[in-house]
């Protein structure tokens, strides 16, 4: 079987959060959660396909199961032959992912444990012709690091197309193994073993239509054990008894076969009363149909009659398929369109419950429309895009940590996390990030005053969980990683020159760092480097033109937050690439060291930070568990971190947060 070569960098793909309780020394993989995770592909040679098949059993290494563990009964699977380069499906998973279901699977002769431990038995969900490369790489292009190599985690939406482009291909009998092979066996050995010369004559005739009809109904070359291979045995010799009992066993199967196939085609569309009314009247016939196979199989010209009644039902069966695919289709459009329409009145309506939001004052409560409420925006913290737990969002939110409320901005143009924030002139620049898809360049601009988000000139590269900040007039941006590498290079807007341009790389690759400015130098900590999680620092001095490294922190940390407090850096949490930590570290530019603070209550990574009226509030976050955290943190020197669940908040992460100053 293949492998998938290790990627250059633990990276997070753009496609889904990614699972903080792996090694980044774990093979490459997008790590997307459980609920994420629509199908799995799995490799072979031509060498192990047939055992494959055989066994009814897919296997991977052992570091690949971090996300074979993850599948279910039922789960879509498919095969990658990487020495032809086809995939083969549509399978499912017969059981859960397991470590060594066979330890010694895909061995020459089972005296060594298997390369290939991660397993999961499977079985044929639609028989299909395999895609060519070219056919099914435009649906999965974003799991591809390399020209060939690709992850093999698949999403819902990656999922779905792929079924529907092998579906448009289906067979009606394949080649792949039946799933009842043993049960076959047994009939067929049951059968007498001698007959007249007669006798094996008219087997030899039966033997040939069902062979036939086997072709007729899609059969193909590409291995070596067909349908009718595996279940006839050429050299036997039958009674007319019994020849009327093979083919009417034949003939019970693929009329099985069909059942199936309207069995799977059906669940795709579950909940339609159409469908099931379908589903019932077509089972019905297939019971009248049966019958009268039973009745009518009294020699061979009436069960070549009933030979082409059915393959003229299965062809009606795949203009009914091809139907229900344009349902689905349609289904699925119209599913889309309903999501985006809740993200939308989520973004904008989630919060007008707070309208009676109660505020408590020493001798009476007041129930007053946020509108109407003295709030100071010098107590707000800007909470840009991020991740909830089931979207992926664009919503922009101004949050009073005092009086835990949240007030409601214009929404982004798209949806975005992973991204970099930093604010200039009284304005909210957010930088790169994702869609929960792909990576992207694009830039984006708040203003306070006027409610509005404009476009602004786009990065030179697409990037996510990066870094930003502001100096001298011009927005940096630092570092960050595109699904492939992680990156050291810098970017600078110049808004003079209205675009941006590469400045001064960093000493190192960063993906998942933090920066802030701090008394007219820009500070870049931690992050992940390709290979490690970093405990290194550096800072960029304009003056000088250049960045110079700086005191090491005492752990590792990436995806965690930086803030500055009474003229220091406070680095917060993160993930040291074994755990999610509650440490929190401080630098202090004059003495040139870090010291140990305060812990955070609860360890978390992916969360946002900022600083109001001289308290630090980290909002959300990701635990190492993968649960969203729905708590904030405050901090205020001498009174240590308090942590406080915010029902204004609730659950969110991959976020960005600043507080914005008048220009």
């Amino acid at each position: 079987m293949g492998t998938v070569k290790k990627p250059q960098a633990f990276l997070v793909s753009g496609n889904a959060p990614p699972s903080p309780n792996l090694r980044s020394s774990t093979v490459g993989a997008r790590y997307l959660m459980k609920s994420q995770l629509g199908g799995v592909i799995f490799g072979c040679k031509n060498s192990t396909f047939k055992e494959c098949l055989v066994k009814q059993l897919f296997g991977l290494p052992s570091q690949h199961f971090a996300y074979v563990k993850n599948i279910d009964p039922g789960l879509p699977l498919f095969l990658f032959n990487y020495s032809d380069r086809k995939l083969h499906g549509i399978f499912e998973a017969a059981s859960h992912g397991q470590m060594n279901i066979d330890p010694y699977g895909w061995t020459t002769d089972g005296s060594q444990k298997t390369q290939y431990p991660a397993q999961v038995q499977i079985r044929v969900r639609l028989q299909c012709q395999p895609l060519l490369e070219q056919q099914f790489k435009p649906i999965i292009v974003d799991n591809y690091y390399a020209r060939t190599l690709f992850w093999f985690e698949l999403d819902h939406a990656q999922t779905s197309k792929l079924i529907s482009l092998l579906s448009s291909s289906a067979v009606s009998s394949g080649t792949y193994l039946p799933q009842n092979t043993a049960k076959w066996s047994t009939i067929f050995q049951a059968l007498p073993s001698s007959a007249t010369n007669g006798e094996d004559e008219g087997f030899k005739s039966s033997t040939s239509e069902v062979e036939h009809l086997s072709q007729s109904s899609g059969k193909s070359d590409s291995t070596d054990f067909t349908l009718c291979d595996s279940l006839i045995p050429h050299d036997s010799k039958t009674t007319e008894q019994d020849e009327k009992e093979l083919i009417l066993i034949k003939l019970k199967e693929l009329s099985q076969k069909r059942q199936n196939q309207d069995a799977c085609l059906m669940d795709n569309v579950e909940g339609s009363t159409l469908v099931k009314e379908i589903r019932s009247e077509d089972s019905r016939e297939q019971m009248e149909f049966m019958q009268k196979n039973e009745e009518s199989a009294c020699s061979s010209s009436q069960c070549q009659s009933v030979i082409s009644q059915l393959i003229q039902e299965m062809e009606e069966l795949s203009t009914f398929k091809a139907e229900q695919q344009l349902k689905m289709i349609q289904m699925e459009q119209k599913l889309a369109a309903a999501e985006m329409e809740i993200q939308w009145l989520k973004d904008h309506l989630m919060l007008d419950s707070l309208s009676n939001h109660s505020i408590e004052h020493s001798n009476r409560k007041a129930i007053e429309p946020i509108e109407e409420l003295q709030l100071d925006p010098s107590e707000s913290i800007f909470l840009v895009g991020g991740y909830d737990g089931e979207s992926w969002l664009s919503a922009c939110h101004s949050y009073f940590p005092s009086q835990d409320l949240v007030k409601s901005s214009q929404t982004m143009s798209s949806v975005r996390s992973y991204a970099a924030a930093a604010q200039l002139n009284g304005e909210l620049y957010v930088i790169g990030g994702g869609d929960g898809n792909h990576w992207y360049n694009t830039v984006e601009i708040y203003s306070s005053a006027s409610d509005q988000w404009t476009l602004c000139p786009s990065l030179k590269e697409k990037k996510g969980s990066l870094a930003g900040a502001a100096l001298d007039g011009k927005i940096f941006a630092f570092g960050g990683g595109n699904g492939i590498g992680c990156f050291s290079e810098v970017e600078m807007l110049d808004l003079i020159v209205g675009r941006w341009i590469n400045t001064r790389s960093m000493l190192q690759k960063r993906f998942a760092l933090a920066a802030v400015e701090l008394n007219g130098a820009i500070y870049a900590t931690g992050g992940y480097d390709g290979n490690n999680y970093l405990k290194s620092a550096e800072r960029f001095d304009p003056r000088e033109h250049s960045w110079t490294k700086i005191a090491s922190m005492s752990t590792q940390r990436g995806c965690h937050s930086l803030v500055v407090l009474d003229e220091k850096l406070y680095a917060i949490g993160g993930y040291d690439g074994i755990n999610m930590v509650s440490s929190v570290e401080i630098f202090d530019p004059r003495v040139g060291s870090w010291m140990s603070g305060d812990p955070i209550n609860q360890a978390r990574g992916y969360a946002a930070a900022a600083v109001v009226k001289g308290s630090i509030y980290v909002i959300g976050g990701l635990r190492a568990d993968e649960d969203i955290v729905d708590s904030v943190e405050c901090f205020k020197e001498g009174q240590g971190w308090q942590e406080k669940t915010s029902k204004a908040i609730g659950k969110r992460c991959f976020l960005s947060a600043v507080a914005l100053m008048k220009s």
